[in-house]
C-alpha cells in the first residue's frame, strides 16, 4: 500500500537538504548565465570580422544550455522521477509547447500554401503589412524580404491567413512606378500633361514597351498629377522616380509653373497616398 502511494505521488518531501541544493542550484544557474554573457560580450567586442558575429550567437545558445542543464538537475528534485509521474510531465509540457508553438506549426502550413499558390517568389517587389521590398528567400516558416533602406526582414508565412499581400512585379519585369506633382491651379492642364509625358519618354530607365499615363486629379488646394510608367529593372524603380521628380520639376520650373502650396492635412494625406501607391 505504501508503495502504490509513493508510486502515485507527484511530487518529493521538501527537506532542508533539498532546498540547500536548489538554491546552490539556482545560484550557480544565475552566475554562469551571468558570466557566460559578459564574457562573451567582452570577447566578441574584441573580435573582428564574422567571428565575431559567431562569437555574439553563442549567448543565447549558452543560456539555453545552462537553463536546460539546470532544469535537468532540479527536476529529479521535486518530482518522484517514475514512470508515471514522467509521463504526466512530458505530457503537460507536450500540452504546452504545442499551444506556445501553434503560430509556428501555422506559418510551416502557411508556408507550404505559398509554395504552391506562389503569392510572392524570389525578386517580387511585396508589400506585407507595410513591410516593402524585395523578396530574397522563402523559406518554410517565413518569406526574407529585403527593404529600400538595406534592412532584411523575416515576414512569417502566418500573414497570408490574415493579411493582404501586394506584389508589384507578380513574377515579372514590370512593376509601374508612380511619380506625383502637386501644382498650382491656375496653369495649362493640357501642356503640363504633355510635358510630363515627355519626360518619362525621354527617361534612360523607362521600359519603351509599356504605357505611360500621366493623370490628373483636381483638389481643393489646386491640381494633383501622376506619372504611371515602368523601368527597364524593378530594382530601378527608386531612381526611375528620383529621375521623372527632378527632370519634371525643371521643366515645369523652366515655364513658370508654381507648385501648390498645401495644407498640413492635404500634404500628410498626400504622403499616405504616395507610400501606398509602392
Amino acid at each position: 500500500m505504501d508503495e502504490q502511494q509513493k508510486y502515485a505521488r507527484l511530487f518529493n518531501d521538501i527537506d532542508s537538504q533539498a532546498m540547500i541544493t536548489l538554491g546552490v542550484v539556482l545560484l550557480s544557474t544565475i552566475v554562469l548565465i551571468i558570466v557566460s554573457q559578459r564574457g562573451l560580450n567582452w570577447l566578441a567586442t574584441r573580435l573582428h570580422g564574422q567571428v565575431r558575429f559567431r562569437i555574439f550567437a553563442l549567448v543565447p545558445l549558452t543560456r539555453l544550455l545552462i537553463l536546460i542543464t539546470a532544469l535537468a538537475i532540479i527536476v529529479p528534485i521535486i518530482i518522484e522521477p517514475s514512470l508515471r509521474n514522467m509521463v504526466t510531465l512530458l505530457g503537460a509540457l507536450g500540452l504546452a509547447i504545442g499551444f506556445a508553438m501553434k503560430d509556428y506549426v501555422s506559418s510551416l502550413i502557411a508556408g507550404v500554401v505559398s509554395a504552391i499558390e506562389l503569392p510572392y517568389r524570389p525578386g517580387d517587389w511585396v508589400n506585407i503589412e507595410g513591410t516593402y521590398g524585395e523578396v530574397k528567400h522563402v523559406g518554410l516558416r517565413t518569406v526574407d524580404i529585403q527593404t529600400p533602406d538595406d534592412d532584411l526582414v523575416a515576414v512569417p508565412h502566418l500573414k497570408l491567413w490574415d493579411h493582404a499581400v501586394y506584389n508589384a512585379n507578380n513574377g515579372g519585369t514590370s512593376l509601374q512606378c508612380v511619380a506625383s506633382f502637386y501644382l498650382h491651379p491656375e496653369h495649362e492642364a493640357g501642356w503640363v500633361r504633355k510635358a510630363l509625358r515627355d519626360v518619362a519618354l525621354t527617361s534612360a530607365y523607362l521600359k519603351f514597351d509599356k504605357p505611360i499615363i500621366v493623370v490628373a486629379e483636381e483638389k481643393p488646394w489646386g491640381t494633383h498629377y501622376r506619372i504611371r510608367a515602368y523601368p527597364v529593372d524593378p530594382r530601378q524603380q527608386f531612381l526611375f522616380i528620383t529621375d521623372l521628380t527632378v527632370r519634371g520639376k525643371t521643366v515645369l520650373s523652366a515655364a513658370g509653373v508654381q507648385s501648390a502650396m498645401l495644407p498640413p492635412d492635404a500634404a500628410l494625406d498626400a504622403r499616405n497616398a504616395a507610400e501606398s501607391s509602392y
